[in-house]
């Protein structure tokens, strides 16, 4: 460091354009770069490393300022202190106390807009923003970011992490995702607490302890074919979509968000796209001819209301639009007094039926429900969908589902 400070004139300082640097002693330089740019720049040595760091730009700090910004780096030096690491830390306290005006639900909806492109498709995009919007924002949507604690997270997850551990699990991890964004971006800082490993699994049972098998209500396969019965004589869309479910063995959602466009009735086909399969898979659903019957009552209807019937959905709501609502199907049930079922127990009946009573392979009855097989070996073998097996079987279901109604229609 020089013995000699203050070397340059105010005045000259503002007519100097050569690149260089020019000393005004104590560590202080005027920096002129090839572009032009005049700004300060504080030189000194730490641990016996030239190290450097910039004051501002001349057109804003002029040299009596530079100058005593200087004179707090020597301070800080015969102090201890590293000039440069004060400054980041400043930086950093004024990041932390920015971001108390940056809430959850603001860094939720940068990291949504950041990674949506990259998700598969849009439903899981939805289901992402959806589960937060239901369950975290209400406790910590409005909270600072960087007031999200190990307490608050267990507040959102302890109440439903028996039971609906799945959506639990998922709920944790898209935290997770969100608090690592943030703390990335140095709106916060330590550890993660919505991380799992190490961290909750101390706190919350595991998952496979907590993800026992949910067994819907179902109802027996010996009474499938009187309640088909009791589901004709009832009125509206939602009688017509329960009994394609029970007779396709398919999901809910799967029913409900068809459009003719995955119907082929010429080859009695249904063929469901990956984007809507809880598999990620393309799942073709043989059409039996009964199935096939219901679509054809569905599609002359559509038809009849002067409706573009290759564009929309097989069982439209009130609004041509959307899709028939699930809550639909459990109207329906209750008005048929049966509020003791779930719509998706009829997947438990018609694999019940399958096992029981008949002589078709467990895998095609599996692959049927569009099961994923888990074991790895087995799944290694299994590529085909065993469609011409499935058609037989599902043809033997819809016979034994419709013999009760075909009888008394007769």
């Amino acid at each position: 460091m020089s013995r000699t400070i203050h070397r340059l004139k105010a005045v000259a300082v503002a007519q100097m354009n050569k690149p260089g640097l020019y000393a005004d002693g104590g560590g202080l330089y005027l920096q002129i770069t090839p572009a032009g740019v005049r700004s300060w720049l504080f030189r000194y040595m730490r641990n016996g490393k030239a190290r450097g760091m910039g004051l501002g730009p001349l057109h804003t700090i002029t040299l009596s300022k530079a100058r005593v910004k200087a004179h707090e780096c020597r301070e800080m030096l015969l102090a201890g202190a590293d000039p440069l690491e004060v400054k980041k830390e400043a930086q950093h306290a004024q990041r932390l106390d920015d971001a108390k005006a940056f809430s959850f639900r603001d860094c939720a909806t940068s990291y949504h807009l950041a990674h949506k492109d990259g998700w598969k498709n849009k439903k899981h995009a939805d289901q992402w923003t959806n589960t937060l919007s239901t369950y975290a924002y209400p406790i910590i949507g409005d909270l600072p970011i960087a007031s999200v604690d190990v307490g608050l997270v267990m507040k959102i997850l302890e109440p439903i992490w028996r039971t609906k551990s799945e959506t639990a699990s998922r709920l944790r991890g898209r935290i997770e995702s969100v608090v690592d964004w943030a703390t990335a971006r140095g709106f916060r800082t330590g550890e993660n607490p919505a991380r799992w490993k190490g961290h909750l699994d101390h706190l919350l049972m595991s998952r496979s302890a907590a993800n026992k098998v949910v067994h819907h209500p179902a109802l027996p396969y010996s009474d499938v074919a009187k309640f088909i019965v009791d589901v004709r004589q009832q009125e509206g869309f939602a009688k017509q979509a329960l009994e394609l479910l029970i007779l396709t063995a398919s999901r809910t959602s799967e029913v409900l968000n068809a459009t003719w466009d995955e119907v082929n009735l010429d080859l009695a086909i249904w063929t469901i796209p990956a984007a809507r399969m809880k598999a990620g898979r393309e799942h073709r659903v043989p059409l039996s001819q009964h199935a096939c019957e219901i679509l054809r009552n569905q599609l002359a209807l559509r038809k009849g209301q002067q409706r573009d019937a290759d564009a929309d959905y097989v069982f439209p709501g009130r609004k041509s639009s959307q899709p028939l609502s699930n809550m639909a199907l459990l109207q329906l049930l209750k008005r048929m007094n049966r509020s003791d079922l779930t719509v998706h127990g009829f997947r438990s009946t018609f694999r019940d039926w399958a096992g029981e009573c008949t002589n078709h392979p467990r895998e095609t009855a599996e692959a049927a429900l569009a099961h994923t097989v888990k074991d790895k070996t087995e799944a290694a073998y299994a590529r085909g969908d065993l469609f011409e097996k499935r058609r037989v079987l599902m043809s033997d279901w819809s016979t034994f589902c419709t013999s009760a109604a075909e009888q008394r229609a007769s």
